[in-house]
């Protein structure tokens, strides 16, 4: 039976401080957690999710994501955002979404924190290198690699691997972009998880997730706004011909002519963000008002998100991506750059596969007697969990020439 979390600290609703509200019935803390897989003593200080906050912040995945590239590479400047300042952005949009719609602040901020656990170096660069280097062996995904951290790859407890994360926790990684389908490799990734505890996959994930996932969103399309005109691949003049963005472009133009261009470069994401949130938060409100939720599950079986932008504001960040894949990813200059990161990957996960003994003693042990999918496996564990620094050191080690990534 899976364990309950009854006994321990109440969450979020606790304690509030003076103008808080307490979180409402459709909260993931209105009702007592679905536990952990191994179970726990309660922690006398925090509830189950301020619980999985920690450890996921003091997980090791998690600090390498300082050096795992976001759309630059790490050395190409000090300024550029990396998978860690990301998520950190990620997380306090997701605590402001979560705190207007009265949901529980700390699962949407662990879900936030933990989202990018699984990317590889290089960002989807390297997730495309090893998804090619593992068609034969089931494929390479990292919101399903986040879960393998989470559930296994992090091994510092003594009691089991992995963090022993909530059921809540484990449920918004799983379904933070919808159901899962059928197929799709978190669904593997979590047979084991299933069979202790159910996630119901086919359903939403909960309002925290949620809202996670559009803390996602507004928080790479404003940095990678912010990223691209540093990068000089873009100039305020061209947002203006984006619909989301114009009349936030207009209404700084005052700045062009008594400021600095990066004041107002910052000013000009600084409203976007503000826009984006405050469309989310009215547009979710009028969905819970019309559901009206009275526990998690009724969020879980809406059928429909709950937290969403409104249709006009939807439409407007679908131009913006494609803006940006147009001007900022698919630039002559990152395809450039990230077709090299593609090829130190592809030649690690090739060469560690040929030859399982040039990878670090602990890697090389667990390596011993696999062969085929199990082997290909714990070789993608391995070049997923790396930074790129350590990638571009480990291919000057073991090769002969490495590509420059500028």
């Amino acid at each position: 039976m899976p364990q309950s979390s009854r006994d321990e600290p109440a969450g979020y609703g606790a304690g509030l401080a003076p103008g808080e509200r307490a979180p409402g019935p459709y909260a993931a803390s209105a009702c007592p957690s679905r536990g952990r897989r191994t179970q726990e003593s309660p922690c006398p200080t925090r509830s189950p999710f301020q619980r999985d906050r920690d450890r996921v912040l003091h997980a090791t995945a998690f600090r390498r994501l300082i050096h795992k590239t976001q759309v630059f590479v790490f050395h190409e400047g000090d300024h550029y955002r990396t998978r860690l300042t990301h998520s950190l952005e990620v997380a306090q949009i997701a605590r402001t979404i979560a705190r207007q719609l009265r949901l529980d602040e700390d699962l949407a901020e662990a879900l936030a924190l933990a989202h990018d656990l699984g990317h590889s170096p290089f960002g989807h660069a390297g997730e495309r290198a090893l998804d090619r280097a593992m068609a034969a062996h089931g494929g390479f995904d990292h919101n399903a690699q986040s879960l393998r951290v989470v559930l296994h790859l992090e091994r510092k407890y003594s009691a089991f691997d992995g963090l022993n994360l909530t059921w809540e926790t484990l449920e918004g990684l799983a379904k933070h972009n919808g159901p899962v389908a059928a197929g799709h490799p978190i669904r593997k990734v979590l047979a084991a998880t299933e069979r202790w505890h159910a996630l119901d996959l086919d359903t939403f994930a909960s309002a925290e997730a949620q809202a996670a996932s559009l803390a996602d969103d507004i928080a790479y399309l404003t940095h990678d706004i912010d990223d691209g005109l540093r990068a000089k691949l873009l100039t305020i003049p061209d947002l203006a011909a984006v619909p989301l963005v114009a009349n936030i472009v207009r209404a700084t133009a005052d700045l062009a002519r008594s400021s600095d261009p990066a004041r107002r470069s910052y000013e000009i994401t600084r409203r976007l963000i503000t826009v984006m949130i405050a469309d989310c938060v009215t547009e979710s409100r009028a969905r819970l008002a019309h559901l009206d939720p009275k526990s998690p599950d009724d969020i879980r079986n809406a059928g429909a998100p709950v937290v969403a932008f409104s249709s006009p504001v939807a439409e407007g960040i679908v131009e913006l991506r494609a803006f940006l894949f147009a001007r900022v990813y698919r630039h002559p200059w990152v395809t450039g750059v990230m077709t090299r990161a593609e090829s130190i990957v592809r030649d690690l996960f090739q060469h560690y596969t040929g030859d399982p003994a040039s990878m670090p003693p602990e890697w090389a042990l667990a390596a011993r007697d696999l062969n085929g999918r199990r082997l290909a496996r714990l070789v993608a564990d391995f070049v997923s969990g790396q930074t790129d620094r350590y990638a571009m050191a480990e291919h000057r080690r073991l090769f002969d020439a490495t590509p420059e990534l500028r």
